[in-house]
């Protein structure tokens, strides 16, 4: 049985906000509640290949520590410039 596109949502922003390190929860979880519901599939797709990379590799990534992989660039900028903006809830 397939996932539905809610359930996927849900599992997504649930995985956002129990990353492992408090950092990754307090950047990723108030991203995916504000960003995902509107992403087109081809970005769920990206979000949720990142959110199978280890928090020691994106915590960097997003603090620009460290380079990300091409294909995560973009949506790292992203996620970086939310988390720069303050934003720590939905709108």
């Amino acid at each position: 049985m397939s996932e539905g596109a809610a359930d996927r949502l849900k599992r997504m922003t649930m995985r956002s906000w129990r990353r492992g390190t408090k950092e990754m929860d307090l950047i990723l979880g108030p991203f995916a509640e504000t960003h995902l519901a509107a992403m087109a599939p081809d970005a769920l797709d990206l979000y949720d290949a990142l959110l199978a990379e280890n928090d020691q590799d994106l915590y960097p990534w997003i603090t620009g520590a460290a380079h990300p992989p091409a294909r995560f660039a973009g949506l790292v900028a992203e996620i970086a410039a939310f988390a720069r903006a303050g934003r720590r809830t939905a709108s």
